[in-house]
C-alpha cells in the first residue's frame, strides 16, 4: 500500500479538506503512536482526522467545521491561519534555519527574543526576570527547574535542599521530572513515579475540598496552610522549591481562591523555599496578562512557559530565570551541564518575536483583561442556571463548569457513567471543542475570539448540555 496514493498533498487539503479518512485512520493505527491514548480503543474507533485551521476554526476530513475552543491543546492563543507567523518562520529559514547555542555560540533571534521576554515580565517586589532558558516544551522546562533549582542550593553550600513540593491532580508535563512533578496518579502508576524528592499536597479545589459552611476566603488560607505543613513535616532546611500552576489546566480549571496566592507567597518567603509558576497554559495572555503571576499578584523565582509564546505554530518552551537564581547560577556556578540541541532554536524564536509582535499590534492580552474576558465570564456564568451544572466559573480566557446529579447537594454521579465523555461526544457531534476533564467540562479558547463568536460558543455548549440532559433522563440516571 502506498501512503502518497491515499492521502492528499499538503498543498491541497487547504483547498479541499475531504480525503479518504478511511485511509488515513489505517495509517495511523498502522504507525502513530499517540500521546495519551488507548491504541486498542482508537483502533477501533479510528482517529478524527483534521486537515485545515482558520481563525478560531479547524475542518476534519470530512468537511465538518469545529469551533475550537481548546485553541488547539491550550496553545493557539493568535489563532490559526495567521501569515505572518508562517512568514517569519520561512525568511528565518533561509536566513539560518539552525545552529546550536553551545559552545559558546549564539543566533540573532534567540538574543532579540531573550530581551523581548525580559521586558514582558513584570517586576513585582523587587524581583525581575532578566534571563531566560530556552527549551522546546513545557515539559523540558520543568526538567530544567528541577536541575537549576537543585544546582542553586548546591552552590549556596545547601545540597541537602532537595525536595520539590507540587500538589495533586497538577500537570507539569509527562517526561520523568514533568510527569513526577505532575500529582496525576495514572501517569505515577506507569513508571515508578514519582522520582525521589518529589512531593505534594492537596489542591486548592473549593468544590471538592471546602469544609461544610467555610467560605471561599477561609478555604483558600486554609488551602494554602498545607504547604507549611508540609514543609515543617519534611525540614524546612530540606525543601528546595514549591512548582504550582497559577490555576489548574489539564486538571479540570480549578481556579483558587483569591486569599490562597498571598498566603502562598508568605509561607515560601518565611522558609526561604524557592517559587516556580509554571504558566505554560497561563502566560502569554490567557488570563488577561502577559504573565499570571502579575494577576494573582505573587513573586516567582522561576517561570516555565512555552504554549503561547508561539501560539502553537512551531514547538519553543523555557524558563524565565528570576535574578536571585541567575545571579548564584552565573556568577558561582561555572558550566551548567545542562541543555537541549534545540534550546534557542532560530526559526522557533523567530516565529515566536512574530507572535509576540502581533499580539502586542492587536492588543490581545488587553482585549482579554478589559473586554472579550469580562464579557465570556457573563455568558459562560449563565450556565449556572442549567440543571446539570454545579459550578461555572471563568478566569480570563479559561472557563470550567461542573456537571453533578443533585445541583442543591452537589452530588456528583457515579464515575463509571462517564458524564463528561457523554457531553463531549455532543460537543464534537455539534461542531464544537470542549474538553472534559471527569465531570468538569472545559474550554480555552483562541484570544482572536469575538463576542459574536463567544455567542456562537455559548450556544453550542448549551445545546451539548442539553442532548447530555436528555440523555441522562432517557437512561433514568436523572428525573
Amino acid at each position: 500500500m502506498n501512503p502518497s496514493t491515499l492521502i492528499a498533498p499538503p498543498a491541497l487539503v487547504r483547498r479541499a479538506e475531504q480525503q479518504d479518512t478511511k485511509a488515513i485512520q489505517a495509517l495511523d493505527s498502522a504507525h502513530f503512536i499517540h500521546p495519551f491514548t488507548d491504541h486498542g480503543d482508537l483502533a477501533t474507533r479510528g482517529s478524527r482526522v483534521i486537515t485545515r485551521a482558520d481563525n478560531i476554526y479547524i475542518w476534519d476530513s470530512e468537511g465538518n467545521k469545529i469551533l475550537d475552543a481548546m485553541s488547539g491543546l491550550w496553545c493557539v492563543n493568535a489563532g490559526y491561519g495567521r501569515k505572518e507567523l508562517a512568514d517569519a518562520a520561512y525568511q528565518q529559514m533561509m536566513t539560518l534555519p539552525f545552529y546550536n547555542s553551545f559552545f559558546q555560540t549564539t543566533n540573532v533571534p534567540a538574543v532579540q527574543l531573550a530581551t523581548k521576554l525580559a521586558s514582558l515580565a513584570p517586576k513585582i517586589g523587587g524581583r525581575s526576570f532578566e534571563h531566560v532558558f530556552f527549551s522546546s516544551s513545557g515539559s523540558e522546562s520543568n526538567d530544567t527547574n528541577v536541575r537549576m533549582v537543585r544546582r542553586y542550593w548546591d552552590l549556596l553550600g545547601q545540597p541537602q535542599r532537595k525536595v520539590i513540593i507540587s500538589r495533586h491532580n497538577a500537570y507539569h508535563g509527562s517526561t520523568m521530572a514533568g510527569a513526577s512533578l505532575g500529582g496525576m496518579s495514572g501517569m505515577h502508576a506507569q513508571g515508578d513515579l514519582p522520582i525521589p524528592n518529589i512531593t505534594h499536597i492537596e489542591q486548592p479545589y473549593f468544590l471538592e475540598n471546602a469544609l461544610p459552611g467555610e467560605s471561599r476566603a477561609d478555604f483558600g488560607r486554609r488551602a494554602a496552610g498545607w504547604l507549611e505543613a508540609k514543609i515543617l513535616e519534611i525540614g524546612a532546611d530540606k525543601v528546595a522549591a514549591f512548582i504550582a500552576e497559577p490555576l489548574q489546566g489539564a486538571g479540570g480549571v480549578i481556579i483558587p481562591p483569591e486569599t490562597y496566592w498571598p498566603e502562598i507567597q508568605r509561607i515560601v518567603d518565611q522558609y526561604g523555599v524557592l517559587l516556580i509558576s509554571d504558566e505554560v497554559i497561563c502566560a502569554f495572555g490567557r488570563l488577561g496578562h502577559w504573565f499570571a503571576y502579575e494577576k494573582f499578584g505573587y513573586r516567582p523565582d522561576l517561570v516555565t512557559f512555552a504554549k503561547g509564546v508561539t501560539s502553537g505554530y512551531i514547538p519553543l518552551g523555557g524558563v524565565m530565570v528570576g535574578d536571585r537564581v541567575a545571579k548564584v547560577l552565573i556568577e558561582q556556578g561555572g558550566e551548567f551541564n545542562h541543555g537541549y540541541t534545540y534550546s534557542g532554536h532560530p526559526v522557533a524564536c523567530a516565529v515566536a518575536l512574530a507572535n509576540l509582535e502581533l499580539m502586542e499590534r492587536e492588543n490581545l492580552v488587553g482585549r482579554v483583561r478589559d473586554d472579550t474576558g469580562p464579557y465570556l465570564a457573563e455568558r459562560f456564568a449563565e450556565l449556572n442556571h442549567h440543571p446539570l451544572v454545579a459550578e461555572a466559573e471563568t478566569c480570563g480566557f479559561v472557563a470550567g463548569l461542573v456537571l453533578v446529579k443533585n445541583k442543591a447537594t452537589k452530588e456528583m454521579f457515579d464515575p463509571d457513567l462517564g458524564v463528561g465523555m457523554i457531553c463531549r461526544g455532543h460537543c464534537f457531534r455539534n461542531g464544537l471543542i470542549m474538553r472534559a476533564v471527569g465531570d468538569r467540562m472545559i474550554i480555552s479558547p483562541p484570544l482572536v475570539m469575538t463576542r459574536a463568536q463567544i455567542d456562537e460558543m455559548m450556544a453550542l455548549i448549551r445545546r451539548c448540555l442539553d442532548a447530555t440532559l436528555d440523555d441522562l433522563r432517557t437512561a433514568g440516571q436523572l428525573a
